[in-house]
């Protein structure tokens, strides 16, 4: 009944989706199992993609080829670049998604990509022989074979759903739990635990009162996420959003429920994300608080469902409705769905080798929650990056392993492998220590030509990439000649508060001046207009950045280039770690544990001091 494929890919969500998109791509025959076809890449939490740092993962997936990119632009309905007050360094895409229409469009571009099958069952075991996976084992008995398996599983390995006293069995609401899996891995030698995450009440947007809320637009321009040519929705078709706030009479009422709360009481094992707390989790942590901030956002185009972001809770029904009800522009509230809490096993990831290959298993990848991550967009990613290294795996190539100053996925990985993590690991810009280099605006310059190489990124974006690339030399190498007079120039500068010019100079100095923008002084300028009339905008935006930041971006590639010196002094796979008795006991502990590649990632173990990385230089003979 079933070929031998290439590669498995076990779940369809954000991860599984990316997975085996980029698997197929690349050449291999994929197979994608999910329990159930119709909820493909579902938006399970809120219907956003993007946020701070999470836009960057998004473009730099869109740049390697990924689909997450294109299926956001395509379904949006709000766009917002965040942090535009400060540097280009932070900002951040986000966009408010059609959730519906989303799932619809990543179903659509799976079903038309070429060597990709579908098959809906749980996968309760995997085939192993000899310490190499050779498969997959269905809930219906079916053993489907291939080279590598991918697990993207999600909140669904043994789930548990929570609303206050009651609980019960499931992977989201109304879907069952996956079972088997957890047990065979644990026997197989892996280590496994629990975490927790939770979501909000689905609410009745006819039910509110919006005059009560502060309405919040979205932005005036469009970037989007994908680098390629999408047709986008326009500025004036935006859907807004709307921000409400909680109160002390809100705060007392949840209080009510908090003798019945499943965290409080210690029903929930598992830890849950400390920057995505709970409602009930804030009004405890932050008790001098009198308010808290609630986002208001529409599901879709064609639906009044709300989603409360902000509100995530698991407390009793009741109680969640008359706390809602207190809420200024809530008081008729209608629920559609109450918030709850899900708790569910994730392997943690200093059990993976940088390409996501586990090290117990040869052939076996892990990606998404299962290696003890949160949200979509560091689900995505790490489901292109097991995609691409289960087809090298499959056709005998190295892997694809990207560094911390290539792109935010390195950092992510990098983080998981060398530092692990015990709650729900969420990116932010500053976990990246090159966050200068690795912009959401220059994605495609780091990281389409590698996609290109691996057959993934296609030949039309490579060819945009370097036509842009091309195009901002241009632009930096023509405001390095191109001088102006003061005449012609100086009621701009008074316009915009700046000191106006005495003798001619080049556009590389004024653009240099603090608050002056080089797409405002060229279009101020008829003769630098018609000189730069045919660069794109983003092109010029861009060039500006590397000028204004030219310095910083120096600075930081001279920190790549001293840490890329320890990256290269590799520590022996047969080391043993144990015989280093001039470091401490924890730090011996964690290297026999984490089993660092580099001195560089040793370097990064939380606890490894520099002392200990000399004393390892010494043992290794260096």
């Amino acid at each position: 009944m079933f070929p031998k494929y290439d590669v498995i890919v076990v779940g369809a969500g954000h991860a599984g989706s990316e997975a085996a998109a980029a698997a197929a791509n690349m050449g291999s025959r994929v197979l994608l199992v999910t329990m159930n076809l119709q909820n493909i890449a579902q938006m399970s939490c809120n219907p956003a993609m993007g946020g701070i740092a999470k836009g960057q993962i998004v473009r730099e997936v869109d740049a390697l080829g990924g689909y997450s990119g294109i299926v956001t632009d395509q379904t949006m309905i709000q766009f917002r670049m965040l942090n535009r007050s400060k540097g280009p360094a932070m900002w951040s895409p986000r966009a408010q998604s059609d959730r519906m229409l989303f799932s619809q469009r990543w179903r659509e571009m799976l079903e038309a990509t070429p060597r990709l099958d579908f098959y809906q069952d749980m996968v309760k075991g995997l085939l192993v022989k000899n310490g190499v996976v050779k498969g997959i084992v269905t809930g219906m008995g079916n053993e489907i074979e291939a080279k590598a398996v991918v697990l993207t599983n999600g909140t669904f390995l043994n789930g548990i759903i929570h609303i206050g006293e009651k609980n019960f069995g499931g992977g989201r609401m109304a879907e069952r739990a996956a079972t088997g899996l957890t047990e065979q891995l644990v026997e197989l030698g892996f280590e496994s635990d629990r975490l927790k995450t939770g979501t909000p009440p689905r609410i009745d947007g006819r039910s509110l009162d919006y005059s009560k809320m502060e309405e919040q637009k979205g932005d005036d321009e469009i970037t989007g996420f994908s680098y390629l040519n999408i047709d986008r929705i326009k500025p004036e078709q935006q859907r807004s959003c709307w921000v409400a706030y909680t109160n002390d009479k809100v705060h007392d009422t949840l209080k009510t429920g908090f003798d019945r709360s499943p965290m409080f009481a210690g029903r929930i094992e598992g830890t849950g994300p400390r920057y995505c707390p709970s409602i009930e989790d804030k009004i405890n942590r932050f008790a001098d608080r009198d308010r808290h901030q609630l986002f208001v956002e529409p599901e879709g185009w064609n639906t009044v469902e709300i989603y409360l972001n902000g509100f995530s809770t698991s407390l009793p029904e009741d109680v969640q409705y008359q706390a809602l009800v207190k809420i200024p522009g809530f008081e008729n509230v209608r629920v559609f769905r109450p918030g709850y809490a899900i708790e569910y096993d994730y392997f943690p990831p200093h059990q993976l080798h940088y390409s996501l290959e586990t090290k117990h298993l040869r052939g076996l990848f892990f990606a998404g929650q299962i290696n003890g991550t949160t949200g979509y967009e560091e689900a995505a990613c790490q489901g292109l990056m097991a995609g691409i290294n289960a087809h090298n795996h499959a056709v005998d190539r190295e892997p694809l392993i990207l560094k911390r100053s290539e792109a935010y996925i390195g950092v992510l990985i990098d983080d998981l492998i060398t530092k692990g993590t015990e709650e729900p690991y969420r990116m932010f810009t500053s976990r990246a220590e090159y966050r200068t280099l690795l912009r959401q605006d220059n994605a495609d310059l780091r990281l389409t030509s590698i996609g290109y190489e691996l057959g993934l990124a296609s030949e039309e974006r490579y060819q945009a990439a370097q036509q842009k690339k091309e195009n901002i030399e241009s632009i930096i190498k023509k405001f390095n000649e191109v001088s102006v007079e003061p005449e012609h120039i100086n009621s701009f500068f008074e316009n915009a508060g700046s000191t106006p010019l005495s003798q001619k100079q080049k556009l590389a100095q004024l653009v240099l001046r603090p608050g002056i923008g080089a797409k405002e002084m060229i279009d101020y300028h008829d003769g630098l207009k018609k000189d730069f009339a045919h660069y794109q905008e983003l092109e010029i935006e861009q060039a500006e950045i590397q000028m204004k930041y030219a310095v910083y971006i120096e600075k930081e590639k001279e920190m790549v280039e001293r840490m890329e010196q320890m990256e290269d002094l590799e520590i022996p796979a047969s080391f043993d770690f144990s015989r280093v008795q001039a470091i401490s006991t924890e730090a011996r502990e964690k290297l026999k544990k984490i089993q660092p590649r580099t001195l560089g990632q040793a370097s990064r173990i939380s606890g490894i001091n520099p002392s200990d990385v000399q004393i390892l230089m010494v043992y290794m003979g260096r």
